[in-house]
């Protein structure tokens, strides 16, 4: 092995030597399976042999659908040790819409031309009728009886081929991302230079983020291994549920980084009811990592106050920017800094110039490229902008994608001349980025750009909308002379059908109020309504496209898609459970 690792199994071999540090992994009890850098290597070897038995080839890629277990670990560094490259899927979580994901999963499989897919029993169970349409060529199988003996890692290089994640399809299908060994193991690194040791602390991590995204697993996974250090994970399913989970997992483990998207920071303000602190301490927490989607300066305010008594720093806020097609990180604010924001004047902003004005749209900071990485912000005919100009912003830097797999097309559209086009609105202040929107997402109202994200943060903020699960989208009525505002919002949890209304018109209210945009319609939806990505993101497109089509606004039909599936998933893994019964002696 070289002195200093290039591959992902080069890292795992060198962590392998430590038994101090490794991966906690909490089950839905919170009670932990703790997996020293020693086993994980040991379990990996073992999956590998297995692998190769089965028939796997350096350089296959090989589908994981595992909820976050200590079996999707067994399985991406399993493969990863036998020269293939992991693809990780999201698992199927939402039975009212198991059509939709096996069509999408389908395509994945596709794309990837995955040659085997790895899976748990109960996903197995749900998946079969998908499997048995794609017929990868290896079949479908779990990590359940893996030799004692483990294999040698297969050697491969740094240019190749080391991972395949899909980006989260905000605007358009999910691509198959393709990242090279030197660019995850580049993100890794500088990810573990931005929080360096220090004051003879040693940091370590929780994440609830889903192994399937690259927030989870490169930033997460990866950057544990890399250093190599200390991981808990919790389940996502989990902290959806009982929000309270992360914070007290904080306070558990002493740990000092932990990231999340804004939804969540969010979510915990709302629905965390003080008794649920009692005992925990959050003043290990020097890194609150935040990004994935739109940072709101209200939704950071709220969560500082709000747990500041149980020992937050306000300092450790940190709103960072990247995507799958740079690894992960492109932007990181500076630590310790805290969050910061400006105001900026609505009218200049939509003609494209980024002007300080006291009462106008507030946007924060997301800081400054990290080493390595630059940035770039081009107007509509690629010109590079002044300062303070809105454009599209483009990036290059160590970690970017080699491309999207099997879509040169696409990738020659993305990537010219070694920078990475985000598909991102934004502009650069004083050396830091700040983002007005996706490109694809921008309200066109009346021949002006407005931002949905605004809108958005306006309607979230009535009581009863639930948190991060509310979708702004222009579109042309027949008949209408020009393009109009439409509103979906999801009712939180419990709230009946006959606040719909009310809720609306507060919703209406509060976006006039805050915008001077007045909406065509507001509808208020029940929670679980609109589609997301696999990462959690709402997509906008799909929704008005569903709203268009009236699949948004049945939920008899929603109620009876959701049975029928439930049915379904229920009737396959009781066949499972009992042909398993009669053939085990």
């Amino acid at each position: 092995m070289r002195d200093r690792p290039r591959t992902l199994a080069e890292l795992l071999l060198r962590a392998g030597e430590r038994s101090d540090v490794g991966l906690r992994v909490l089950d839905r009890r919170g009670a932990p399976t703790w997996l020293p850098w020693t086993l994980v290597l040991e379990r990996a070897r073992c999956a590998a042999a297995w692998l190769r038995e089965l028939g796997v080839r350096p350089g296959d890629r090989i589908a994981l659908v595992y909820p976050t277990r200590p079996e999707f670990l067994d399985a991406f560094f399993g493969v990863l040790l036998a020269g293939a490259v992991p693809v990780p899927l999201y698992p199927p979580v939402r039975f009212g819409r198991l059509d939709e994901y096996h069509q999408r999963t389908a395509r994945m499989l596709a794309a990837v031309d995955a040659r085997l897919v790895l899976a748990d029993a109960w996903v197995r169970a749900v998946i079969g009728d998908l499997i048995a349409r794609v017929r990868p060529a290896l079949g479908c199988h779990g990590l359940t009886r893996l030799p004692a003996r483990g294999a040698d890692p297969v050697e491969v290089d740094a240019g190749e081929l080391a991972l395949v994640q899909f980006s989260s399809g905000t605007t358009r299908d999910p691509k198959p991302v393709a990242l090279t060994h030197n660019a995850v193991v580049a993100q890794a690194v500088l990810l573990n230079n931005y929080w360096p040791d220090d004051e003879g602390m040693r940091h370590s991590g929780v994440s609830w983020l889903p192994l399937y995204h690259d927030m989870g697993l490169i930033g997460c996974v990866c950057a544990a291994l890399e250093r190599p250090g200390t991981l808990t994970m919790i389940p996502p399913e989990v902290f959806v549920a009982r929000p309270a989970v992360w914070l007290q997992t904080i306070s558990r483990f002493r740990a000092t980084v932990s990231p999340a998207p804004n939804f969540a920071y969010s979510l915990c303000t709302q629905r965390i009811r003080d008794e649920e602190m009692d005992g925990v301490d959050l003043s290990s927490w020097r890194v609150a990592l935040c990004g994935a989607e739109t940072v709101v300066a209200d939704v950071m305010r709220a969560f500082r106050d709000r747990f500041a008594r149980w020992g937050f720093r306000p300092e450790a806020l940190t709103p960072v920017y990247g995507l799958s097609e740079a690894a992960l990180a492109v932007t990181f604010t500076e630590p310790g800094r805290g969050f910061s924001s400006r105001r900026f004047d609505r009218r200049a902003l939509a003609g494209g110039i980024a002007r300080e004005a006291d009462s106008g749209r507030e946007i924060v900071s997301l800081g400054r490229p990290v080493p390595g990485f630059e940035l770039r912000i081009e107007d509509d005919y690629g010109n590079m902008a002044c300062e303070g100009n809105v454009g599209r912003v483009l990036c290059r830097g160590p970690s970017l994608m080699q491309g999207y797999l099997g879509h040169p097309e696409a990738t020659a559209g993305t990537m010219r001349g070694g920078w990475l086009d985000t598909g991102d609105a934004g502009f650069l202040l004083r050396g830091e980025l700040f983002l007005t929107g996706r490109r694809k997402d921008i309200l066109l109202i009346r021949g002006s750009n407005h931002s949905p994200e605004e809108v958005e943060a306006a309607a979230q903020a009535v009581e009863g909308v639930r948190a991060g699960c509310v979708v702004a989208v222009s579109w042309l009525p027949e008949s209408a002379d020009g393009e109009r505002l439409l509103v979906l919002a999801e009712a939180r949890r419990h709230i009946g059908a006959a606040r719909f209304g009310a809720i609306a018109r507060a919703c209406r209210e509060a976006i006039v109020s805050a915008t001077g945009l007045v909406p065509e319609r507001v509808v208020v939806l029940p929670a679980g309504t609109l589609p997301r990505t696999s990462s959690g993101k709402l997509r906008r497109q799909d929704a008005l496209l569903r709203f268009l089509t009236g699949d948004l606004t049945q939920p008899r039909m929603a109620r009876l898609r959701l049975a029928a599936a439930l049915a379904r998933s229920a009737c396959a893994y009781w066949r499972t459970f009992w042909r398993r019964r009669a053939v085990t002696p």
